[in-house]
């Protein structure tokens, strides 16, 4: 029905602006009748939400708004004869209300999408036996059963089995963390392997991913500042406009001798050029124009506000997994013991590695398959779960996994110590072992995008913080935000961590944009200033994000920057010119040096001049 409705809004105001344009042919054509007739009917069909509006909200809040002063001035211009203004204004707004209606309804998306990645039901253990239920039927220490491939249904502690699962829709972390007996778990994430066991610790209502939830819904239920200096501003403007007006209909009659005709001329004309017809397109066409060179350039705004938000940013915090790295894992060193043949013992761990689902194993083949090399077939494997693999060949047992399951003390000892010092610059080392000790080891990293350093230096020289906020471990973090030149970085972040460190952000520098592609991003992206999304994130970052860059470009942040401070500086020049042109004809109207022909030129011509300034932002060279 919201959807319905926003169609219909907007289908009215296209069609008042058709019928404005039949109205102005008639009229020059000396078609009086038919043309006032197409005048009242344009009225009717554009202006009747907005007049509708303004009239309801007049009586719930006992003030008048824009919306009412709107109607009045454009009732007030077809009182003088001039149905053309009077329409051209109903149009306007009718047209501005559409699309405010449909960014609004857009912006409720993003709870039903995280409401989609829930469990609605569960495996129930009971004297032995399952049972599948729904989750709202679950209690606090009930024993559930998960399946491998599976969404965890609710949070719990692991009894027994030993699984990996893929914790990035709560953490951001791409590589899947092995669970055993004891350990943590979270719903909504998805057990990647064995069947297990666990027992319910939390309610539904209390779980992580509904705390997600709920922190998005918090965020988006508060007004920003400059929402409510707009609306306070609005309620002022109206105010004074309506009194004046009204004291314009009979003051200067008594206090300057004027006629009552020419008293009732000024005040409509006050009207007239009173209303902030020009203050609007002071806005709106720059705006747009700004939206549409955006979304050529692979930017989508979800609203004029975001661009404006933009503008002011100082600060900018980075999710890592996904908007920083690529958000997979991939080979980055590979060292083999001096007496082994390379492509030999290659073609062995790939034959082996290959008959994994494991993410690190995925990209231990894909770099060894690159190099060429064909992967041994038909190997016989065995999965030592949270360790690693083993297999036999030509008698001889091939160990491949964590430093653990080959000897810590050899892994420590191999090639001089490459483990550490892998381990210092943030990788993951998986170990090859054969008969003889350590035959290889690899070092697994989420690599940095290609623009991620070029983009985080040009937003530094433009005075913009840049800080990281990742759910990796602290030495990861370092390591990446080293490498991409980040001016600071915070691990270990969970969901509400990252709102909490997002607050500080705001507290201190007021405006910060938040950059993320995950679940788990959402409520940062919520509650920042400005929440920007990759263009391959998730549904529920792309619904919650302000801004989404297309194909995950991140050279697109500064150049977006750069096109929100320019709207900003074009909607001021906009805004000065249009109420110094409102004052001057306010002046011009009450020393009685200006007709409403002259008036009308004035304030229509103001209008006209700040829309051309406005359409400069179609300019893609920013």
């Amino acid at each position: 029905m919201g959807k319905w409705r926003t169609h219909i809004e907007l289908i009215a105001a296209i069609l008042s602006g058709i019928l404005i344009v039949i109205a102005y042919i008639l009229e020059t054509q000396s078609i009086e009748l038919w043309s006032v007739i197409t005048y009242l009917a344009a009225f009717g069909i554009g202006g009747y939400a907005k007049a509708k509006y303004g009239i309801r909200k007049t009586i719930e809040h006992r003030k008048p708004n824009v919306e009412l002063l709107m109607v009045l001035a454009a009732v007030g211009a077809s009182i003088i004869g001039y149905w053309t203004e009077g329409a051209i204004l109903i149009f306007i707004f009718s047209l501005s209300g559409a699309l405010e209606t449909y960014t609004m309804n857009k912006s409720r998306k993003e709870v039903s999408a995280l409401m989609e990645i829930q469990p609605e039901e569960a495996w129930l253990l009971k004297d032995g036996n399952t049972s599948r239920v729904s989750v709202s039927a679950l209690h606090v220490g009930d024993a559930l059963v998960v399946k491998p491939g599976e969404r965890i249904p609710a949070d719990g502690k692991l009894l027994r089995g030993h699984t990996v699962v893929d914790e990035s829709s709560i953490s951001g972390e791409s590589i899947p963390v092995s669970k055993n007996a004891a350990d943590e778990l979270f719903a909504s994430t998805v057990n990647l392997s064995g069947a297990i066991t666990m027992e319910m610790t939390k309610p539904n209502s209390e779980t992580l991913v509904q705390k997600i939830i709920d922190l998005v819904q918090s965020a988006h239920s508060e007004k920003p500042p400059s929402q409510q200096f707009v609306e306070r501003f609005e309620g002022q403007y109206v105010n004074v406009a309506l009194i004046v007006f009204a004291l314009l209909l009979f003051v200067p009659h008594y206090l300057f001798g004027w006629s009552w005709d020419t008293t009732f001329y000024r005040a409509i004309l006050f009207l007239v050029v009173a209303s902030p017809c020009a203050l609007v397109a002071s806005i709106m066409p720059a705006t747009l124009a700004a939206i549409s060179n955006g979304a050529k350039s692979g930017i989508i705004f979800k609203g004029g506000v975001h661009l404006e938000n933009l503008g002011a940013i100082r600060a900018i915090a980075f999710d890592k997994t996904g908007t920083i790295t690529r958000g997979r894992p991939e080979v980055t060193d590979f060292s083999l013991r001096e007496d082994l043949d390379a492509d030999s013992m290659m073609a062995i761990i790939a034959g082996i590695e290959m008959q994994s689902n494991h993410p690190l194993a995925k990209a231990i083949t894909d770099f060894i398959q690159e190099k060429g090399i064909e992967p041994l077939k038909n190997l016989q494997i065995t999965d030592v779960p949270g360790n690693g693999l083993k297999s036999i060949f030509e008698g001889e047992e091939i160990r491949i996994g964590k430093p653990d399951f080959v000897d810590i003390n050899d892994a420590e000892a191999f090639q001089g110590g490459v483990l550490n010092r892998w381990a210092d610059e943030g990788k993951t080392v998986t170990f090859v072992r054969d008969s003889k000790g350590i035959a290889a080891a690899i070092s697994l990293k989420d690599t940095v995008r290609d623009d991620a350093k070029a983009t985080i230096k040009k937003l530094q020289k433009m005075g913009i913080y840049c800080i990281m906020l990742t759910g990796d471990n602290k030495k990861t973090a370092k390591a990446i935000a080293e490498e991409s030149g980040l001016d600071a970085y915070i691990g270990s972040c969970m969901p509400g961590d990252k709102v909490e460190e997002l607050r500080k952000l705001l507290d201190r520098h007021q405006y910060v944009a938040m950059i993320g592609d995950g679940i788990n991003d959402a409520p940062a992206l919520a509650i920042a200033t400005t929440g920007i999304a990759m263009g391959e994130g998730t549904d529920v970052a792309l619904e919650t994000a302000d801004v989404i860059l297309m194909k995950n470009d991140l050279s697109r942040i500064a150049y977006s920057i750069r096109l929100a401070r320019r709207m900003q500086r074009i909607i001021k020049q906009n805004i000065v010119f249009s109420i110094a042109v409102i004052i001057m004809l306010l002046i011009l109207n009450f020393m009685q040096s200006i007709t409403i022909p002259f008036g009308v030129i004035g304030h229509e011509g103001s209008t006209i001049l700040v829309i051309l300034n406005g359409l400069r932002m179609l300019n893609r060279n920013i």
